[in-house]
């Protein structure tokens, strides 16, 4: 082949905006599935943009199927790729993360473990099977409330936040008898301090241990009368607020700690009142990325840069490695939430319009298909609609947030 070669593992959710950004610097793009079945709790990779997609049965046995489009680069499409690609990319001698630190970047526990090993700040932590186990440990915390979460999973998917041992009896009983998003039976649960402060988002793309931040993004966080908290709001932070320095600086130490060397990258960080503190981090592109909208507010997007560090890492590390983003415009995404509970039917095409007119919308997600039983809303995964905004100014997006708040439950018809 002419065209140099790149892998992507499991392009679900926004990986699937990968194989465009390669195709746009003139690359083919072979997809490997990690699963025998495609896992049905994410948007499916859209096959028909690669070159070939090959299921996975065993290291070996992929290696010798790929080794006939003699790859450039094996990366992760999404979460569940990110293991598979680290031992894909290193059995076949390309450039990689590796697989002595593979685990810790998807395990939270370990994940937390390895930074706390270099001294770099982390929240206190227990991963057991034992409810008494951790209600002895909260205990002895003695914080008024506490993390529960999978060791695994994303989007919010069974985090809960508790403040009394009946609480923390739930949490487990819903972790130890459900599986993660991507199809794993949850074997074990963390338990974490919990992190006072404002939570932020914070991407980045590296090559060769040269880091990018290609943008940062404070969280607004709602109470759901379940007495969960959902991120609502993603609102875009200048590059010239301090806080961003601060946050880049801290990111970067993670990023070293766990050999994230190439690829894209999304973290979770909380500014406690002792400094930026790590939530989790993704060796993956942000679930929120929308390349066209970046673009305009960002001046780049997740995706591009990605195809770009991979393949053409001396560019990539003269044009950006080190660097930081530029806010453009002003922007927010808006993930909504209802108290809704039925099957859909049908759309309301001019509520849809009439969100799609407003000044500051750039795009709107419709996220749920007619036949899709919709309900109130737990996590981002059940969030119904999605609106990426952008404007002149801040407050405008806001009055336009508070526009799609009341015209939010007109979207959806569900059977009587």
């Amino acid at each position: 082949m002419d065209k140099p070669v790149f892998v992507i593992v499991d392009a679900y959710s926004t990986g699937n905006y990968l194989p465009h950004a390669f195709h746009g610097i003139n690359a083919i793009v072979v997809h490997v599935q990690s699963t025998p079945e495609l896992l049905p709790t994410m948007l499916a990779p859209g096959l028909e943009n690669f070159e070939a997609n090959i299921v996975h049965r065993s290291i070996a046995d992929t290696c010798e199927e790929l080794r006939h489009f003699k790859p450039l680069a094996v990366l992760a499409g999404q979460e569940s790729g990110v293991n598979l690609a680290d031992a894909l990319s290193e059995a076949m001698g390309l450039m990689t993360n590796g697989g002595h630190l593979s685990p810790a970047r998807r395990n939270k526990y370990l994940m937390i473990e390895r930074l706390r090993m270099f001294g770099v700040r982390t929240a206190h932590q227990l991963k057991t099977t034992n409810v008494a186990e951790a209600r002895k440990w909260v205990d002895e915390l003695g914080d008024k409330a506490y993390v529960v979460k999978p060791l695994s999973s994303a989007s919010t998917d069974g985090v809960f936040i508790c403040s009394q041992a009946s609480e923390l009896d739930h949490a487990f009983e819903y972790i130890l008898s459900s599986r993660d998003i991507f199809e794993h039976s949850n074997t074990e649960v963390l338990v974490q301090s919990y992190l006072a402060g404002t939570e932020y988002i914070v991407d980045t793309v590296s090559s060769c241990g040269h880091h990018y931040i290609c943008g940062i993004w404070r969280y607004h966080k709602i109470d759901l009368p379940n007495g969960k908290r959902i991120y609502d709001k993603d609102i875009l932070v200048s590059h010239e607020e301090p806080i961003a320095g601060e946050l880049s600086d801290y990111v970067r130490s993670v990023l070293d700690c766990l050999n994230i060397f190439h690829g894209p990258s999304h973290a979770e960080i909380i500014m406690t009142d002792k400094g930026p503190t790590l939530v989790e981090i993704g060796a993956r592109l942000n679930g929120n990325m929308h390349p066209q909208y970046h673009d305009q507010c960002l001046g780049h997007n997740q995706a591009y840069l990605t195809a770009l560090a991979y393949a053409s890492p001396i560019r990539f590390v003269e044009e950006y490695g080190g660097q930081s983003y530029r806010l453009r415009m002003p922007a927010v995404v808006l993930n909504t939430a209802t108290l809704q509970q039925g099957t859909i039917n049908g759309f309301n095409q001019d509520s849809i319009d009439q969100i799609r007119k407003l000044d500051s919308v750039y795009s709107l997600s419709v996220k749920f298909p007619i036949g899709k039983l919709i309900k109130p809303t737990e996590d981002l995964l059940s969030s119904p609609l999605r609106v990426f905004l952008m404007g002149s100014t801040y407050e405008q997006i806001f009055r336009d947030c508070e526009t799609i708040e009341t015209k939010k439950d007109e979207i959806y018809t569900l059977y009587a």
